[in-house]
């Protein structure tokens, strides 16, 4: 959003002498010393902790709007009391918080020193990682290593992966990207892409880490999907921050905006969604920018939009399931084929009260997970069949098969189970295999094995 704030608030000189050394993801709060969500306020540059922590920043910028007693507040000077500690920065994403907005804004001051003080941030973040690299580039180079080399194609090379930073309760996204990007078939697709210039002029074939001050309205999912892929493998840095592709996940799934906790299934579910709408559009080497108007129309449909053109989401993902149903009545049976890209399994009744260290009673695994989902069910009341040959509604009962496997199968276990008034948590211990689930019993055709 744009905030009419700025121009009062932010009045910090940006250079190295205003901040403290060292990386900027790193610094400390300085009232409890804790590194975890830094930010840093654009008045005074001090750095403190995010609400998520003790929420030192939040009071940081309350303290300042308490007046003062009137003996002091003659020795305060204009310019001091026009500094209201509004603005601050995320040492981590580099986006800008107003707390008088209380919203990330977008908006930059006429001196452009939201801009200059973001990039300051990213140049202490480069020399920080410059130092560390050469660190573990020193500590590869130790021949007590060569145990712990990987073989890939007949050569050895080393173990070079790269983490994913937390942008503030992100572990649901980074756990779903670091996921994906070990599916070799999936990843290599996106790393051999072209890239593609979101920027014209002086600014193009620059990496840049401050979209979210220049307000396009075009984005790519696909190129900043990419773009996060190749950095986790290229083993250049410990630590990779994925601001860019979370703000393009802003832009296009609305729900996913702000730093909470989300549902790292509902977030792989819309992040393949996307990449698979997007990719349908792709002609040669370059992909289309999605438009605000585009993604906030497509992000608003619930359903997986897997249908159209083929593109790698659905030839790796991609699976096709056989719904059966039979009119208790008559006899008439009715078939459907749906596609899916992921399957959710409900845990069964008799386990959802089985503890991982309880020792009496059957253990849950997989495979009962996966037989309750195709097993033959009566439909109750509610789920009245409408058969076609009785002309109304009638008893049924439904059974699943699974028609096509996926090359890359994604199982999702219900956690929680609904009653009529509330939710309940099922923290069953479900045991499941590492190797070679064995899936001829839910097929059609009894051809495949995951």
């Amino acid at each position: 959003m744009e905030c009419p704030h700025l121009t009062a608030s932010v009045c910090i000189a940006p250079d190295s002498a205003a901040f403290p050394s060292g990386c900027p993801s790193s610094w400390c709060c300085s009232v409890c010393r804790s590194n975890k969500s830094p930010w840093v306020c654009l008045t005074c540059s001090s750095v403190h902790c995010g609400r998520y922590v003790n929420g030192h920043a939040k009071k940081h910028y309350e303290e300042a709007q308490t007046p003062l007693p009137n003996h002091k507040q003659h020795e305060k000077s204009e310019k001091e009391k026009t500094q209201q500690h509004t603005v601050c920065m995320d040492c981590s994403s580099y986006s800008t918080y107003c707390y008088r907005c209380d919203d990330f804004v977008v908006n930059d001051t006429k001196l452009c020193l939201i801009q200059k003080v973001r990039e300051h941030l990213q140049n202490l973040e480069n020399s920080a990682f410059t130092v560390e690299r050469h660190r573990k580039r020193k500590f590869l180079d130790n021949p007590l290593l060569n145990k712990k080399m990987l073989k890939i194609n007949g050569s050895t090379s080393a173990i070079c992966a790269t983490g994913l930073r937390n942008l503030g309760n992100t572990c649901f996204m980074n756990a779903i990207l670091q996921s994906l990007s070990n599916i070799q078939q999936f990843s290599c697709y996106f790393k051999e892409l072209p890239a593609v210039e979101l920027r014209n002029g002086k600014t193009a074939g620059r990496r840049t880490y401050h979209t979210r001050s220049q307000g396009e309205v075009n984005v790519s999912l696909v190129e900043e999907f990419r773009k996060t892929l190749c950095a986790l493998w290229q083993g250049s840095q410990t630590a990779f921050s994925p601001e860019s592709l979370f703000y393009v996940v802003w832009k296009i799934m609305p729900s996913f905006r702000g730093y909470q906790q989300q549902d790292a299934h509902e977030f792989m579910r819309y992040l393949l969604d996307h990449l698979h709408l997007e990719l349908q559009g792709d002609s040669g080497c370059s992909q289309p920018l999605m438009s605000q108007e585009t993604s906030s129309r497509s992000s608003r449909s619930s359903k997986c939009c897997i249908n159209g053109e083929n593109t790698v989401v659905t030839s790796v993902f991609g699976g096709i399931l056989q719904n059966e149903v039979n009119c208790l009545i008559c006899g008439t049976e009715s078939r459907k084929f749906d596609p899916f890209l992921d399957l959710s399994l409900d845990i069964p009744s008799q386990f959802r009260n089985k503890r991982k260290n309880q020792e009496n009673g059957p253990i849950c695994n997989l495979k009962d997970c996966l037989r309750s989902f195709t097993d033959l069910e009566e439909l109750d009341e509610t789920e009245l069949y409408m058969c076609l040959k009785c002309k109304k509604k009638q008893k049924s009962t439904k059974k699943f098969w699974i028609q096509k496997l996926p090359k890359v199968l994604c199982l999702h276990l219900k956690r929680f189970h609904w009653t009529a008034y509330l939710r309940n948590k099922v923290d069953t211990y479900v045991e499941f295999p590492l190797r070679e689930l064995d899936m001829k019993c839910f097929l059609l055709e009894v051809t495949c094995r995951v």
